[in-house]
């Protein structure tokens, strides 16, 4: 995937690709084909993965019942994601607040039942597999055009007054809060990452385990450390 990354932004990490109205540049003329050969490679992965994960003797004695967390609990602590849904309650911001054109797109929202560490890694396994049929969904009607919005300026003046907007991001809510001025400089800028949000219960998510396990935990958070840096 970051070949495939690298092959349309120049960069495998910090991709600056996506601007503000549209692209940098547009795709190359294979984008179609090349994309197809990465979601074939995708899906080829998942079954390997799940071969060896779902059934696995030693994922499910490590695994299940490890870490439960109720769904109440997951709401007071704030967690969002993959963390929420597996507790069991079927909730996607790409469903329950459709933005751009998700409202176009036919996919699941996976849950689990126990909120444990071996659902969250089901649940990633199978929110792959919704990802890769969205991504079907949009090349099949990729449009031509313009890869950029007519009349947009390099300056974006914030309007005076305050929001918060939010977008369902891998691993749980990305979320931007501005007040504006309307300047080019807004009072205040926030950024919602999930992972600093969903790693403050690391300790919550730990009371009761074997300090061997916490490792395990951790990893079912799934956490970038960018994102929690403050």
């Amino acid at each position: 995937v970051q070949d495939f990354f690298e092959e349309i932004t120049g960069e495998r990490m910090m991709y600056n690709y996506f601007r503000p109205g549209g692209l940098a540049w547009d795709v190359p003329d294979n984008f179609r084909e090349r994309c197809k050969q990465v979601l074939g490679h995708i899906n080829s992965g998942l079954k390997d993965l799940e071969g060896m994960i779902v059934d696995n003797e030693i994922v499910l004695a490590r695994c299940r019942g490890l870490s439960r967390v109720s769904t109440k609990d997951a709401i007071n602590w704030g967690l969002t994601g993959p963390l929420l849904r597996a507790t069991g309650l079927e909730y996607d911001l790409r469903k329950a607040e459709p933005y751009s054109i998700y409202d176009r797109f036919e996919f699941e929202i996976p849950t689990g039942k126990d909120g444990d560490v071996y659902d969250r890694v089901i649940i990633r396994l199978e929110e792959m597999k919704q990802s890769v049929r969205i991504v079907e969904q949009a090349l099949a009607g990729l449009p031509g055009g313009p890869i950029m919005a007519e009349g947009m300026k390099r300056t974006l003046r914030v309007p005076e007054g305050e929001v918060y907007m939010r977008v369902e991001g891998p691993r749980g809510e990305y979320g931007v809060y501005i007040v504006g001025t309307g300047t080019d400089k807004p009072y205040r800028h926030k950024v919602r990452g999930a992972s600093f949000c969903n790693l403050s219960a690391l300790r919550a998510m730990s009371i009761g385990n074997y300090l061997s396990d916490v490792i395990i935990i951790l990893g079912s958070i799934d956490i970038v450390l960018c994102e929690v840096d403050r």
